[in-house]
């Protein structure tokens, strides 16, 4: 998105916290301004300080996008704005619902700061339609969310080759079924793991593997598929990023996207800009995939996604020729270039409707 409103004219500064190796992405921002701070617990992602720089990096900007919900740093840019009278607009990407782990710290958060957050944005940003009741529980009505689907960069994928996953994982070649994503229950891969262990004898070609941070299920994922008898046919190889994890798209038959809730799943959207074809389930709020084939979106269930496999895994051919269409789609309906103009006309609008010292 950064790289997207850089491409528009807008000058951007990033902030996040000090999570992974954040300062190894200020290539993806295209120029950008990245500002990291110290994170002292990374459960809850807590800054360890922070607030001035947090205050000048507010004192430098016309508008203020905050993304996701559940961060402390976004309450000190908050707070920050709101000290400064300037304006902000709200993109919490399917972050707004109380799911998954420390539903109590989310409740606490949203009883502080969270809602507060949300009820004072300027504008207010989903990814799709299907956001529009999570902002209605804040008391946002929909007719006053903007609907502006996150996009990707089609020269992104252009590099890597399955034969360059397997060679740097050492994955054996052959058939694969790709989850991509953190292993966190919300991302439903228990999900997946149970369902593949259920048509496995019928493709016993294929193996599934997870690529993505672990949050915890690794070793709950690894245990049960070894009592499931497919140890040797489910692979964790971790986060995977640039060239290497286009070219685990390219290896994969099929990407599963088994989510028990979001809001737009890019990396569906990454998948198939490598044609790569994509079963997902109901939950991902990307149901423009129905256009490709009805039986490529299921419930998300054991029973929901085993069905699903069985049906994209029964023809390779008819499988090639979904990816071929899902690119095609892709191409037409999410791209950046396409799609960051709608971006910086609301935050140019907002900008010039509630100039700094009017914001409410």
């Amino acid at each position: 998105m950064t790289r997207a409103l850089q491409a528009e004219g807008c000058t951007c500064t990033v902030m996040a916290l000090d999570i992974g190796d954040a300062r190894s992405r200020q290539a993806d921002i295209a120029g950008a301004r990245l500002v990291v701070l110290p994170c002292l617990n990374r459960r809850f992602q807590i800054p360890l300080g922070g607030w001035q720089t947090v205050v000048d990096a507010v004192r430098e900007a016309d508008v203020i996008h905050l993304k996701g919900q559940w961060h402390l740093l976004n309450a000190m840019v908050y707070l920050a704005a709101r000290r400064q009278g300037l304006p902000y607009v709200v993109g919490p990407g399917g972050a707004l619902p109380l799911f998954g782990r420390s539903l109590w710290f989310k409740r606490l958060f949203n009883l502080v700061v969270g809602r507060r957050i949300v009820r004072e944005a300027s504008a207010w940003i989903a990814n799709t339609s299907a956001e529009f009741a999570h902002f209605e529980a804040y008391g946002i009505p929909r007719q006053k969310v903007a609907v502006i689907p996150n996009g990707v960069w089609e020269s992104d994928f252009a590099a890597g080759e399955a034969v360059e996953f397997h060679a740097t994982t050492g994955i054996p070649s052959g058939p694969l079924v790709l989850f991509m994503g953190r292993l966190n229950p919300i991302k439903g891969p228990d999900l997946l793991l149970e369902a593949f262990g259920r048509v496995a004898d019928q493709f016993p070609a294929y193996r599934l593997i997870f690529a993505g941070p672990d949050e915890g299920m690794q070793a709950a994922l690894e245990l049960r598929a070894t009592a499931m008898g497919l140890r040797d046919r489910v692979n964790c190889c971790g986060f995977l990023s640039g060239r290497l994890k286009a070219a685990a798209y390219k290896a994969a038959r099929l990407l599963v996207v088994p989510s028990r809730s979001e809001a737009m799943s890019i990396v569906a959207v990454e998948a198939g800009i490598c044609a790569t074809p994509v079963l997902m389930t109901d939950q991902c709020g990307l149901d423009e995939l129905r256009l490709v084939n009805e039986g490529l979106v299921v419930q998300a269930s054991t029973d929901g996604l085993a069905a699903g496999l069985r049906f994209a895994l029964a023809d390779p051919d008819r499988l090639r020729a979904w990816g071929s269409d899902w690119q095609a789609l892709v191409r037409e309906r999410y791209l950046w270039r396409r799609n960051a103009g709608a971006l910086q006309t609301l935050l140019e609008q907002v900008a010039q409707q509630e100039p700094r010292g009017r914001a409410h």
